[in-house]
């Protein structure tokens, strides 16, 4: 009975659609589910107020592994000119732990790289120039190559040149035409949210210097599993990565990743560094120190991608249980960022108004809009002062530090911050 029981267990596993997918890395077919999180709209299309009356699309959100490479991803059910376009709700500057990071990073390029006037940075996806500005302080040529017409302009507004095109292969060759090759090609939290990798590392071939750096940032797979990170799990993000599987996808366009650190952002993230395969620069240990710890915790493994749905569905429960208790209780809730991650988990877990009375955010572009699917509004921060609520809950929970020390006066009425990820925790 117990064989029995396993062996239905592992064909639930399976893709129940009779649709084919196939991996965007290595091409094999994809065979196991890693989780199903239903059906939700886009993250950040936010319903304006003109908008509200109007049906909102949904689209699977149906998370698969591919047991050749081991890249985890969402199928393309939306073109990424869809999903980035000119009412793309992110900006990046609104986040100043963030910004720190980023000023951080462009101290150590400068000096590992020896960067200067006459060099070249090329960032990929580059928002609002929420990091090529500070490159510019040093007076280091950049130019950014962002999709999203709106956050470029902001950027252009900040002394960051800006080109508007979504970056591969035929955009790196315009690059390289009209600007020259690159000497440092960085992206970060931007590998996740491409359709085509091959195309896009593809590009990043073409473009880097024979001596040049790549530097790409992703949050690390191994923490989205470790920490119950579910809800970076939409459509935004086609794939979620480890660095067994990146390492491959390098290699396939002839660059070797020589170096890689671990860092805190974003819940837990990597990154790499990267150079042509003819460039004599020695591969550092630590790559294969985090390949061994991958495949250690299982990365290579189907049995641990199998078990990760059941963790998500625990975590649910355990949210559901807290936030029930808090209304019974007659306590009053509201949320903290309108991020995209957010409303992965209040869609998930049916998180309505009912729950939650409004939610708060900085940033002034998502402000008088309403969140997708859930149609909590977003409201100013300032809100959170007039209503006094019992329990704030902080949606972006990888800036639980920043955000309970930006608004710490709620504990002059008693009132408590609530983190979600990778479990319920009151604080």
């Amino acid at each position: 009975m117990e064989g029995c029981y396993r062996g239905l267990k592992m064909a639930l596993a399976k893709i129940s659609t009779s649709t084919i997918y196939t991996c965007r890395s290595c091409g094999a077919k994809l065979v196991y589910t890693f989780v199903d999180l239903g059906t939700a709209p886009p993250c950040q299309r936010h319903v304006t107020p003109q908008n509200f009356d109007r049906a909102e699309a949904t689209y699977p959100l149906h998370a698969f592994v591919c047991d050749a490479c081991w890249l985890v991803q969402v199928p393309a059910y939306l073109r990424a000119d869809e999903l980035f376009d000119q009412d793309y709700a992110y900006f990046s500057s609104f986040s100043t732990s963030w910004l720190a990071h980023c000023e951080k990073y462009v101290g150590m390029a400068v000096d590992r790289f020896k960067l200067d006037a006459a060099s070249k940075v090329v960032e990929l996806a580059s928002n609002d120039g929420y990091l090529l500005q500070y490159f510019v302080k040093r007076g280091v040529p950049v130019l950014g190559i962002e999709p999203t017409a709106n956050t470029a302009a902001a950027a252009m507004e900040k002394g960051v040149r800006s080109h508007v095109a979504f970056f591969g292969v035929e955009t790196a060759k315009h690059v390289l035409n009209t600007e020259g090759s690159a000497d440092l090609v960085l992206g970060n939290n931007v590998l996740a949210h491409v359709p085509d990798i091959n195309d896009f590392v593809g590009g990043i071939k073409i473009l880097l210097a024979a001596k040049g750096t790549c530097t790409i940032e992703f949050p690390h797979l191994q923490q989205l599993i470790q920490h119950n990170q579910f809800d970076t799990i939409y459509h935004e993000h086609y794939s979620y990565l480890s660095l067994t599987a990146v390492r491959t996808l390098f290699a396939r366009h002839g660059l070797v990743i020589f170096d890689v650190e671990e860092l805190p952002t974003h819940g837990g993230s990597l990154r790499i560094f990267a150079r042509h395969e003819s460039d004599p620069r020695p591969i550092e240990s630590t790559v294969e120190k985090i390949i061994a710890a991958e495949t250690e915790f299982g990365l290579t493994s189907i049995n641990r991608y199998q078990r990760f749905a059941e963790q998500v569905r625990e975590t649910k429960r355990l949210l559901l249980d807290f936030l029930i208790k808090a209304k019974r209780d007659g306590k009053s809730v509201v949320g903290y960022g309108a991020p995209g991650k957010g409303n992965t988990l209040l869609n998930y877990c049916g998180i309505r108004s009912d729950f939650i009375d409004y939610t708060v955010d900085r940033s002034p572009h998502k402000q008088g809009n309403f969140l997708p699917g859930s149609r909590i509004p977003i409201l100013a921060p300032e809100r959170i002062f007039q209503t006094k609520p019992d329990y704030v809950l902080i949606l972006p929970w990888n800036l639980r530090d920043e955000i309970s020390t930006q608004m710490k006066a709620i504990r002059e009425w008693g009132g408590k911050f609530v983190v979600p990820i990778p479990k319920v925790e009151v604080f």
